[in-house]
């Protein structure tokens, strides 16, 4: 109100400022301008600083964000790149599979044969001694009792040899009337014969064996040409008597005419 006083402190600033001058007013003007500004610039500044600090999260976000779409072109690239070597070293380990597989069969084949070869080339040089047994008991007559006693002491020995070769394998070959083989015959003679035909095995030189299916020994065999020449001239005579009849036939036939 218009009536009232004024209070204790408007009456000391209007008393002080009754006391100042125009300059000291504009002095203290200025200065609260600069510290406006001042304040107002450290604002600005905060605002600033808060807005960078704000972006580089957001470019960081985004960094974050985008770099797993950049990731999934070389993962892809990677997985095959590992398929390829997979599939590399299981082509490579199929092979050296199959390669010691077939060196495995070669080897057993080997040792197979190596052990049959020296089987028979052992077997070879043991098969004389049962020829000599078997010439022995052939040739052989003994007349009194000490010899009838030596040769059944001998033909035991013989009997255990040959039972001691039929458990390794060996079996003699039967030959008499089978037709010639040259893979498992060797013939030696060849005659005429008129009971067997041709390439027939007619005798049994010397005796041939196999071991476990394989020819240990070739049987030294004589072979059949089947029946003589005297066969052939009665043929042939029959044809020339058959002629000269034909002929004589001809003849009587023209002298009737």
């Amino acid at each position: 109100m218009s009536g009232e006083a004024p209070t204790s402190s408007q009456d000391s600033v209007n008393d002080g400022s009754e006391g100042m001058t125009a300059e000291d007013l504009d002095q203290h003007q200025k200065e609260a301008v600069s510290l406006d500004s001042d304040s107002q610039i450290n604002e600005n500044q905060k605002v600033v600083a808060e807005a960078a600090s704000s972006s580089d999260v957001t470019l960081e976000e985004t960094e974050t964000s985008t770099t797993p779409l950049s990731k999934p072109p070389d993962n892809e690239a990677r997985l095959e790149q590992l398929e390829k070597e997979h599939e590399t070293l299981r082509s490579q380990y199929m092979r050296i599979a199959a390669d010691f597989d077939n060196f495995r069969k070669r080897q057993s084949r080997d040792h197979e044969d190596l052990r049959l070869q020296l089987t028979c080339n052992t077997l070879s040089e043991i098969l004389p001694i049962v020829d000599n047994f078997e010439r022995a008991r052939q040739q052989l007559e003994p007349q009194g009792e000490e010899a009838q006693a030596l040769h059944r002491s001998y033909q035991g020995l013989y009997k255990q040899l040959v039972d001691v070769l039929k458990q390794l394998g060996v079996a003699p070959m039967r030959v008499v009337g089978q037709a010639f083989d040259p893979s498992l015959h060797e013939a030696v003679l060849r005659e005429p014969s008129d009971a067997q035909v041709e390439d027939t095995i007619t005798e049994e030189l010397q005796r041939g064996y196999h071991l476990n299916g394989h020819v240990l020994r070739h049987a030294l065999v004589k072979v059949s040409m089947g029946p003589g020449p005297k066969e052939q001239t009665l043929g042939d005579s029959n044809d020339e008597s058959d002629a000269i009849s034909s002929i004589e036939n001809d003849d009587s036939s023209n002298q009737e005419l």
